[in-house]
This record gives structure tokens, C-alpha cells and sequence, in this order.
């Protein structure tokens, strides 16, 4: 609790007074910015996707909205949104849209997520979420961390929208389900729900995205812009502007 009390003070600013282009440093040398000025709002850097932001809805593991969340945009690294758009140009002539459920994600919210994870008592959205765990392992094996990719401003979850059936594409698993099933190679899912995944993967792996051995949904851009930084500045669209 200690360890986070201290990263809270960085994050909030309470210890010192920083400017907006400063690079601040917590006291295990992770190196924080808030400053936005490389991000863009995703929305208008890819027109076609659709977005269902799951941190700004109490729809989440949690069941709260999540400290940072301001408003229900994405925001990504404009090197990632570039690529990205190439990502939905591509799709879009095979007949399907994104659909983002998270991309940039502010210190702040992993630090709630953390908090959240030392609150034994809280199973809300366990039957939802982590049906198959208890609580108490989930930061044990890696499914809550200090620090998050989605941090540094380059990591999209997603998935694939049906422009003919006009549905969200059956992954046969639900996006921030923590367990096997959301293995991307899990094989304990139907031929055409395994097939939905590696186009997804496929896709995002042409286009510079390296995917993450555990969640379907989850990719960050290969030569991410900013490798060694965690931004602080909240999901809003005033942070763009």
C-alpha cells in the first residue's frame, strides 16, 4: 500500500509542481509525462471505428467507471493511430469495422485497478469477469499490474464489427475475460470463433501490431513512440485540445 500511496503522489502531482512537458520520475525510476501533445483523438484519426469505451462504463471487472476516464474517447500515440487506420482501411474492404474498447490508459486508472485488486471484499463483476479465479490471484499472475502498456499511449484492445450482420464478431470469449478462454490459440472454442481471432490478429500483425500471448483483443504498435514513458494525462478530449 505504501508503494502505492508513493506512485499516487507522482501521479497526482502533490509532491511537486511540474510543468506539462517535465518528465517527473517516481521513486522506482518509471519515468511519467503528462503531456499529450503526440496523441491523437482516435475517432478522428480513424473515422470508421466504432467505440465502446469499457472504463468509462461501470460495465467493467471493476463495476466502477475508472479513475481517468473523463469522457468515453480513445486517445492514441499518432504513430500508432497512422497505423491503425491502415489496419481499418484493410478491414473495411473485407467487410468489417474496429470496435475499441480501450486504448490509451492514464496511470491513475491502473493504480485504481490496483487498489481494487488489495480490496478482497470487492467481487462484484466476478461472475462476469473471472468466474474460474479468486480474487486474490489476480495480481499474483499478472492480470493486475503496477504498470500497464496501454500507459504509454500505443496499445488498443479491440475487436471485429460485422457490417453485414451488423453485429460485433462472435471471438467466442468476451473482451477482459481473465482466463484461458481469452488466449488468442485457445482451442477450446469453435472452428469459426478461432477463425474471427487470427483475422484480427493477422490484420493487426500486417499493419506493425504485436499481440499479446494472453488476451485476444489486446495489440501494441512494434516501434511504439514512447517505450520508457507512462502518461498521466486524463482520457478527455480537452487533453487533445
Amino acid at each position: 500500500m505504501l508503494l502505492l500511496m508513493s506512485m499516487f503522489t507522482v501521479i497526482c502531482g502533490c509532491a511537486a509542481d511540474t510543468s506539462k512537458n517535465e518528465i517527473p520520475s517516481s521513486d522506482d525510476g518509471i519515468r511519467y509525462s503528462d503531456d499529450a501533445s503526440g496523441f491523437v483523438l482516435l475517432a478522428e484519426a480513424v473515422p470508421d471505428v466504432i467505440l465502446e469505451i469499457r472504463y468509462y462504463s461501470t460495465y467493467n471487472f471493476v463495476g466502477d467507471r475508472i479513475n481517468g476516464y473523463e469522457e468515453p474517447v480513445a486517445i492514441l500515440s499518432k504513430e500508432a493511430a497512422e497505423a491503425l487506420k491502415e489496419v481499418s482501411d484493410e478491414l473495411i474492404a473485407k467487410g468489417y469495422r474496429l470496435k475499441i474498447f480501450d486504448a490509451y490508459r492514464p496511470q491513475k486508472a491502473v493504480t485504481h485497478f490496483m487498489n481494487w485488486a488489495l480490496d478482497k471484499d470487492d467481487i462484484r463483476m466476478k461472475e462476469y469477469f473471472y468466474p474460474e479465479l479468486e480474487k486474490d490471484v489476480l495480481f499474483p499472475q499478472g492480470y493486475i499490474a503496477e504498470h500497464s502498456g496501454h500507459s504509454r499511449g500505443s496499445t488498443v484492445d479491440l475487436t471485429l464489427f460485422d457490417m453485414t450482420t451488423e453485429k460485433e464478431v462472435d471471438m467466442g470469449g468476451t473482451f477482459d475475460y481473465f482466463g484461458e478462454l481469452s488466449h488468442p490459440d485457445y482451442t477450446g472454442i469453435s472452428e469459426e470463433q478461432y477463425v474471427n481471432r487470427m483475422l484480427l490478429r493477422e490484420v493487426m500483425l500486417k499493419h506493425g501490431f504485436k499481440p499479446l500471448p494472453e488476451e485476444w483483443w489486446h495489440f501494441t504498435l512494434e516501434n511504439e513512440p514512447y517505450p520508457d514513458t507512462y502518461f498521466t494525462f486524463p482520457v478527455s478530449s480537452a487533453s487533445i485540445k
